[in-house]
């Protein structure tokens, strides 16, 4: 390996450590924010959605612990960690989206979970682009799995703040648990995904 592509690859990976440690830093606030949210509001969108920034957390730390050494071993038990923490996800919030639905259970209009939604959507899509760009230059499975869940972090913060809106807005307040089962569905196919990739 030349100096050149040496010099290369340690920025790439300085880059994926800075793209992971601002991925983490964010969803160590919104947890903060969205558990006051969701209390708050009796969201179940918003707990789940706090849940799934935990489980960024736990993603996140894994890909750093796994960025700072090699190897396909340790590559494996970084899919499989990140793989059982969403099934985690899946089941916990199948249980409250139901229990939900078949209570009648109406949310409170969320301002905070609104605003919040919102930007981290915004803040997740560009995370995961430098990520799937990183990882691409890297050949690094686990950091492009990362952004990928990433951008479906995005996408769940926008799915949440739909179902949001439509309780706040419209009134339809069984939006709130149905955003929890599109939580749920991509939480499922991302298991499967990282589970398939990691054999």
């Amino acid at each position: 390996m030349t100096n050149a592509t040496e010099t290369s690859r340690q920025t790439l990976l300085r880059r994926g450590f800075l793209l992971e440690c601002a991925t983490l830093g964010w969803n160590v606030v919104g947890i903060v924010v969205l558990a006051i949210a969701a209390v708050s509001a009796r969201s179940v969108a918003l707990a789940g959605f706090g849940l799934d920034s935990l489980i960024e957390i736990g993603a996140s730390t894994v890909v750093i612990w796994e960025l700072s050494g090699t190897g396909a071993d340790r590559q494996r038990r970084a899919m499989r960690l990140i793989g059982a923490a969403f099934a985690g996800l899946a089941l916990y919030l199948l249980v409250q989206s139901t229990w939900a639905l078949a209570a009648g259970f109406h949310a409170h209009h969320s301002p905070l979970g609104i605003a919040w939604t919102a930007v981290t959507a915004a803040v997740m899509f560009s995370l995961a682009w430098g990520k799937a760009r990183t990882g691409t230059a890297l050949d690094n499975p686990v950091l492009k799995t990362e952004g990928r869940i990433t951008f479906i972090d995005g996408l769940l913060a926008a799915t949440v703040l739909l179902g949001l809106a439509l309780n706040t807005f419209g009134g339809l307040w069984w939006a709130d648990p149905l955003a929890g089962y599109v939580i749920v569905y991509y939480a499922a196919r991302e298991v499967r995904d990282i589970f398939s990739e990691a054999h």
